[in-house]
């Protein structure tokens, strides 16, 4: 038995799109909504419910490049869930200021990795509430070269990485 899609019209509600949209500017400049991204999904605005409610945290993430922007993430989340927000809003940020750009995620992930309280967030399977991560804290991007053996991390990988580059 085939599944019957149901498609709502534009003015479903007996506004259409048009309408919406000058409302829904003037709700966002209200400083009570400041936290609400000015094109919200549906995934943000359940993101900043369950927030108010407190079964997420609000995280700050700290770029290399002294920048920072901040994820909201449930209380019950992985290094995995993590990292798949933390692409998804930097893709978002580069695409709205700078237009198509891609980043090579496998890239950044095999190279740097985020950090908080010097732990190295690198087992994507452990709960974000295992390194003692709650509401409000900061994490950063550190440096971090894994080995192909053990997908651990290897000082000496980077030490012979780094060595040929240096200038005699």
């Amino acid at each position: 038995m085939a599944a019957i899609e149901m498609k709502r019209p534009n003015n479903y509600y007996g506004i259409n799109q048009e309408q919406i949209r000058p409302l829904l500017s003037t709700l966002l400049e209200d400083p009570l909504l400041a936290d609400v991204p000015k094109h919200p999904s549906v995934f943000d605005i359940d993101a900043l419910i369950s927030l108010e409610l407190g079964s997420a945290m609000k995280l700050s993430i700290l770029k290399m490049d002294g920048s920072t922007f901040d994820v909201v993430m449930n209380n019950s989340a992985k290094v995995r869930d993590l990292k798949a927000t933390v692409k998804k809003r930097v893709n978002e940020s580069e695409q709205s200021q700078l237009g198509r750009r891609q980043i090579s995620w496998k890239h950044v992930w095999g190279n740097f990795c985020l950090c908080f309280m010097n732990q190295k967030l690198i087992d994507d399977g452990a709960l974000l509430q295992d390194f003692g991560i709650k509401n409000n804290d900061q994490l950063r991007f550190v440096h971090h070269l894994v080995s192909r053996e053990s997908g651990k991390h290897s000082h000496a990988k980077k030490r012979r990485f780094f060595h040929g580059l240096q200038k005699t």
